[in-house]
């Protein structure tokens, strides 16, 4: 399977049309036909629904799961490409980081900032998201590293701590009645809608915390994003569950934060694939996170 033949299937599913695609590729729409149709055999099933002339080219069921695929092997392709071209002109390249919504981000903006004044080559990358969708892409090659909290798999990862932990709370509109209180306990919450966190390793922790099985709380939303949360809260949906400092609640903001009691925290960690073979970018970023830490150059996790 060439990746040229990849790029021709993304094509078709962008443009939704065999005719377009052809002459966004510059082909013709037989010879399109044909590579599809080889595509199609070598894998052994239908990716593509072919509609009659004038409607619409659809993916199948198959058709969908391969171009999500597709697109990431080309993403690997063209990063190992960037990489190995880029190996031999000093220090610099991308770095790709998956990141938690979390306060602990600063540590990794203020060592970017130091980072690209002294290397501008290095570029860093960003990309937001919940724990199960990064440790996902972590695992599939796409990030060099991931902000995340929880356990993570040592046989698959390693984790360099960050000492640092958040807080989870509560975050409601100003004139919601728990928004007198100082602080939350569990009992606060049993007959209250909630809207939690969809985040991998959270669940048990605030399960234990609120003393109650979540099939007998009020779950009126989840969430994987803190700022969709925030708007739900404002339109009065829910309380939500929230690590502190994402949402803003001072000055005329209609949301308050109260946190929790007895404390339910989260401990970042970096985390990275265990045998990954980092670029010279990424080796470069590593070394000066670990020099940010007070960590010998050569730590390693067993």
């Amino acid at each position: 399977m060439e990746l040229r033949v990849l790029e021709y299937f993304l094509a078709v599913a962008r443009e939704q049309s065999i005719s377009g695609a052809a002459e966004y590729l510059h082909l013709t729409q037989p010879t399109l036909s044909r590579q599809l149709r080889e595509l199609e055999e070598e894998l052994g099933c239908t990716l593509l629904v072919r509609g009659k002339r004038g409607q619409r080219t659809a993916l199948t069921p198959e058709g969908r799961l391969f171009r999500q695929r597709a697109q990431e092997i080309l993403d690997l392709a063209s990063k190992a490409e960037q990489e190995v071209r880029q190996s031999g002109k000093g220090i610099t390249g991308d770095v790709m980081i998956g990141a938690g919504e979390t306060d602990s981000m600063r540590v990794i903006a203020r060592l970017t900032e130091r980072i690209r004044r002294e290397n501008p080559g290095i570029r860093i990358h960003v990309v937001s998201g919940d724990t199960l969708d990064l440790t996902d892409r972590l695992e599939r090659g796409l990030f060099d590293f991931a902000l995340l909290f929880g356990a993570t798999d040592p046989k698959k990862f390693v984790r360099l701590p960050l000492h640092l932990r958040d807080r989870w709370g509560v975050l409601m509109r100003k004139d919601s009645p728990l928004s007198q209180r100082e602080t939350i306990c569990p009992a606060d919450l049993w007959d209250k809608p909630l809207i939690l966190s969809r985040q991998i390793g959270i669940q048990d922790g605030f399960l234990r915390w609120i003393q109650r099985p979540l099939e007998e709380l009020q779950v009126a939303a989840t969430y994987n994003l803190a700022f969709n949360a925030s708007l739900m809260a404002e339109e009065g949906l829910g309380y939500v569950l929230v690590l502190d400092k994402l949402i803003r609640t001072d000055g005329d903001s209609p949301l308050c934060f109260r946190p929790l009691e007895p404390a339910l925290e989260a401990e970042f960690a970096l985390v990275w694939k265990r045998y990954a073979v980092f670029s010279r970018a990424s080796e470069y970023f590593l070394r000066q996170l670990r020099e940010e830490l007070g960590l010998p150059p050569d730590w390693f996790e067993a």
